[in-house]
């Protein structure tokens, strides 16, 4: 078929008729016109498969290094208007995520899901050191900076627009958190994420469309308008064992479904049948709750995605109905956002859950909102928070200390005492861009796995770290700020960029002097004036 006749995957998205995507994972080694690899060939007949709309290619999925996913799109060139490349910030700092941004815009691929990324799990030598420079948020803010014209310093200090790029960004959300203190972080940042240009959305894995559903509800709840795809992935015995055990991040199997799989898998075809119907039903249950499209996973050959989709395809209009009931494996205590409907058996859209909102107006004491938080707090509201208590006596004291930009001897001793204390009240590594005051006065840096300053990853599981050797932060984070009523606008506030130029100095004065991210955006008006006199 003839690509250029085929809707691009932006198009397929928005034409309100559910499509099939497919997802390729791309091998570790080379691929050479002599020894070309096997996934050559299962992409190339995924793209010409007229069932699938578009193909997605995954960034080092696990942690470990592959073929980047734009090799594989430079393939095949005509057909890079639907092909998705995945992007994540564990292997590159800002410079090299935009950089990838540019030669993706230049060769074609504008369809980038901007992911936070697995923590690794192996590299040459040793384990690899991850980066985490920019999260997801960082990530889309940056894509969508480049969409409207990325500013960057020019000739006499004046910023320039470079030409504007067009991608098409998607994000990702995990609604298989089962406590309270997961999920809602999670749903918040979905809301920050599209507000800050993500235009779709994919949920990670689990298999309770009840839970794929609270997506749908929550987005309509908010006015929010954007296509989400259902995700599939085809189990078998060993992978079931893998996500019910959490040992592929994000990735969720109940007890009871791991019972059946393991069932199954016990029969004469290790349970073939059995986990190809799971997975057509659940695209049919997806057709049927209005999903834009589903996105199919854990498949090896390009024949057995078109026998799920023809049999997905080949149930009554109605059938939908019959299998929700079947796929709907929560784990006991999982917490909904939204009340259970016993007539459809998904949640009640008109109805939040009654204990939530309760929680709401009367949020019990968590075991973090010790006494040093609440002095921190004061502090914070006394000396810290512009415009406030001794905010900008404070801020005249640090300008006299730092003349002419630099610590004298009483400004060094400052910050001496700056550094000493907060290691020892939060364990500070001494950033020089603080972001104490965003988490809830528990420092990223020291105590999230991937140093996230805006929210949580989708690696956690049963409420610990992707890593599970302690608590997720974000978790805390939303406890602590609960407790206070301030859950609900936890991120309502600039994406948080740390400046590395900042390291080793005072978070104190760069708070005071405007260097660091709290300080205040130029107005029009200052840039007008800049400009005049440069």
């Amino acid at each position: 078929m003839d690509d250029s006749t085929r809707p691009s995957f932006r198009e397929a998205l928005s034409a309100g008729r559910f499509a099939y995507g497919a997802e390729v994972v791309t091998t570790r080694g080379p691929s050479t016109a002599e020894s070309p690899a096997k996934l050559l060939d299962v992409a190339r007949a995924l793209l010409d498969d007229p069932r699938i709309a578009w193909i997605s290619v995954t960034d080092n999925p696990g942690g470990g290094p592959m073929l980047p996913p734009d090799w594989l799109a430079g393939i095949f060139p005509d057909a890079r208007r639907r092909i998705v490349l995945h992007l994540t910030c564990k292997d590159m700092n800002r410079n090299g995520l935009e950089a990838a941004a540019w030669r993706y815009a230049s060769e074609g691929c504008d369809n980038i899901l901007a992911i936070t990324g697995d923590y690794p799990t192996a590299g040459f030598g040793g384990l690899a050191e991850p980066v985490f420079d920019l999260d997801s948020i960082g990530l889309i803010s940056l894509l969508r900076s480049m969409n409207e014209g990325l500013r960057v310093p020019g000739r006499r200090g004046q910023l320039e627009s470079l030409s504007r790029t067009n991608f098409f960004i998607g994000c990702v959300v995990s609604p298989f958190k089962q406590y309270e203190r997961e999920l809602v972080p999670q749903y918040l940042k979905l809301i920050r994420k599209i507000q800050l240009g993500a235009a779709w959305v994919i949920p990670q894995l689990g298999y309770d469309m009840r839970k794929f559903n609270e997506i749908k509800l929550l987005l309509a709840s908010r006015g929010l308008d954007v296509p989400v795809v259902g995700n599939v992935y085809l189990l078998s015995r060993f992978v079931a064992k893998l996500f019910h055990g959490g040992k592929l991040a994000g990735c969720v199997v109940s007890d009871e479904l791991l019972e059946k799989c393991e069932k199954y898998a016990a029969g004469p075809d290790k349970g073939r049948a059995f986990f190809q119907e799971l997975a057509a039903k659940q695209l049919a249950v997806f057709k049927g709750l209005g999903f834009a499209a589903g996105y199919l996973g854990g498949i090896n050959t390009p024949e057995q995605f078109g026998q799920i989709i023809d049999q997905a395809e080949s149930y009554g209009p109605d059938d939908w109905r019959d299998f929700l009931p079947e796929i709907r494996f929560a784990r006991p205590g999982e917490f909904f956002l939204f009340e259970h409907d016993p007539k459809t058996g998904l949640g009640d859209p008109t109805r939040m859950n009654p204990e939530y909102v309760k929680s709401l107006a009367r949020p019990r004491k968590p075991k973090d909102a010790t006494l040093g938080y609440w002095i921190s707090r004061k502090v914070h509201a006394l000396a810290f928070e512009r415009g406030r208590g001794i905010y900008g006596l404070v801020a005249r004291l640090f300008r006299w200390l730092y003349k002419n930009d630099k610590p004298g001897v009483l400004g060094r001793m400052a910050y001496w005492l700056e550094r000493e204390a907060k290691h020892v009240g939060y364990g500070c590594e001494d950033c020089g861009d603080c972001s104490l005051p965003d988490c809830a006065y528990l420092c990223p840096n020291a105590a999230c796995s991937k140093g996230s300053r805006n929210g949580p990853c989708g690696g956690s599981c049963r409420g610990r770290c992707e890593l599970d050797d302690k608590e997720c932060f974000w978790a805390r984070v939303y406890e602590r700020l609960k407790y206070y009523g301030e859950s609900e606008t936890m991120f309502n506030h600039p994406p948080v960029l740390q400046n590395a130029q900042l390291k080793h100095t005072s978070a104190w004065a760069n708070t005071y002097l405007d260097r660091d991210h709290h300080a205040p955006p130029a107005s029009d008006a200052e840039e007008k004036e800049n400009k005049e006199s440069s």
